[in-house]
């Protein structure tokens, strides 16, 4: 192949404000596998008679359910693993949270424990019993305060002292709130992140009229989507100029923002909010605009972003760029016998040459496996990740149209859009003749960077057209063309109706 001819890499569908948080840095992965050289071996069984675990994870969300998982198939967890967790439930697959789990009574709701990991990827549902049944100890609403790296000692809530041989931070992110002297803590304001916040909504949501949802990323569009199916008023503020600007074009995003306007949903765009106002009886009772207008609101959910939940981890090394605890491409942080999974890692991504950050499902369950099966074999490859995010939505009963986007690698360079979302649209990023995004076909195109006709995609018809030009020159890869007739397509973004 050519210089100039550019490499095809493909990233699939939409995935609303769902970012990758990334920066340049010259640190590279270690490159041998560090084995601890302390650990604490118990007896094959639950009951841990003394302080000692050979492996602790901390943490109770997908990365600890999926961690465990692998720890259980190497034959590693009966007597040897615990997970600690804020959490009062044995982990799940935390999207439902913003998706089925907020569809109202009449819509079949998804409960627990329905989504316990790790059934999201088509594994077995890992209830309370199956941690039983494998043997490993799980301490849940008691958060860990405090570690002391030298000792290898975790404190917790409760005043509980772990002693641990390897340590997997798996704390994942907190979510990003309002002040509280601007209303950010008012009854009826609501954040997302674990199944209490979502009970305490749907709790507002049975007696809720006008709901106002704050963000127009992914987390604030489904859960705008779910609140249509309680049939409420519902508006979405935010101020960017399009819905998910980080990595929607505006042609796709108007078309995205069509399909909420046609479900009833008031968006505005480009506003800034003041303060939350609160009634007479101490609740929320509207949202006030900097421009001195208010919007009524009986319901407030704010989704407007994340951080990572680093907590006494800091003292680990955090990442100066992208925020959260700096890792290699093994998830080993800068202290031997730790390491970082999930949302909380900052990591090499490996294909883009970038530390990144990535807040979603996908690469907590392949983190997780990645951390564990370097830890407890020979594997000594570098997690190489392709950037993967997806939404569904308005994906209840009776709902006149349900959506479902996937995203795949990265959203940079000249657009290519193909379709119009009746039913289905494509649209393809690209710089220096390289595809940077893209379904079954799209990881394939976006790892094999295959050299394809730009002008040739630009013609295409549909959204079927488009991707069979795509597969061919996976096919064709081997052909040299004029670098003015062939780009390397970098980003492919495709919405489908369920």
């Amino acid at each position: 192949m050519s210089s100039a001819a550019a490499v095809l890499r493909l990233m699939a569908s939409v995935s609303s404000s769902l970012s990758i948080k990334h920066g340049r840095s010259l640190w590279r992965p270690r490159s041998q596998i560090y084995r601890p050289s302390r650990s604490f071996v118990v007896a094959s069984s639950s009951s841990f008679a003394n302080e000692n675990r050979e492996f602790v994870i901390v943490g109770g969300g997908n990365a600890a359910g999926y961690a465990a998982r692998t720890f259980v198939e190497h034959g590693m967890a009966n007597g040897k693993l615990c997970i600690v967790s804020k959490e009062a439930y044995a982990p799940y697959e935390r999207p439902a949270l913003t998706k089925a789990y907020l569809f109202p009574p009449d819509k079949k709701p998804a409960r627990l424990p329905g989504f316990h990991t790790c059934v999201g990827s088509g594994g077995e549902r890992q209830t309370p019993e199956w941690y039983k049944q494998q043997g490993i100890e799980m301490l849940h609403e008691d958060p860990v305060t405090g570690i002391d790296m030298e000792k290898q000692t975790l404190t917790t809530n409760s005043g509980k002292l772990l002693k641990y041989g390897s340590l997997i931070v798996a704390t994942g992110c907190t979510a990003s709130r309002f002040p509280e002297k601007i209303g950010g803590n008012l009854p009826g304001v609501h954040y997302i992140r674990d199944v209490a916040d979502a009970d305490s909504l749907i709790s507002s949501l049975e007696k809720a009229q006008k709901v106002v949802v704050v963000g127009g990323g992914y987390i604030g569009m489904e859960v705008a989507a779910a609140t249509v199916g309680w049939k409420l008023d519902t508006t979405v503020i935010f101020p960017e100029e399009h819905l998910l600007q980080k990595l929607f074009t505006p042609s796709l995003a108007q078309k995205y923002e069509e399909l909420y306007k046609e479900n009833g949903v008031n968006l505005l765009k480009g506003v800034s909010i003041k303060n939350i106002e609160a009634g007479s009886d101490g609740r929320v009772a509207a949202v006030k605009l900097e421009d001195g207008s208010t919007i009524e609101a009986d319901t407030i959910i704010i989704g407007i972003g994340a951080k990572p939940a680093v907590g006494p981890f800091h003292k680990v090394g955090l990442s100066t760029t992208v925020g959260g605890i700096q890792v290699d491409g093994q998830f080993r942080t800068g202290v031997p016998g730790i390491f970082a999974i999930g949302d909380v890692a900052a990591f090499p991504l490996k294909m883009y040459d970038r530390i990144a950050r990535v807040e979603h499902v996908d690469h907590a369950r392949r983190s997780a496996q990645h951390c564990i099966k370097s830890l407890l074999t020979v594997q000594t490859h570098a997690y190489d990740y392709l950037p993967h995010f997806y939404s569904r939505v308005f994906e209840y009963e009776g709902s006149p149209r349900k959506v479902w986007w996937q995203f795949y690698g990265d959203n940079v360079g000249e657009i290519v859009e193909i379709g119009s979302f009746d039913p289905k649209i494509v649209s393809f990023w690209i710089e220096s003749g390289k595809l940077k995004g893209e379904f079954q076909l799209l990881p394939k195109l976006a790892r094999s960077q295959p050299v394809i006709d730009k002008a040739k995609l630009q013609n295409a018809s549909s959204v079927e057209e488009a991707l069979q030009i795509a597969q061919t020159s996976l096919q064709e890869d081997y052909l040299v063309l004029p670098y003015s007739e062939n780009q390397n397509l970098f980003l492919l973004c495709m919405v489908f109706p369920d």
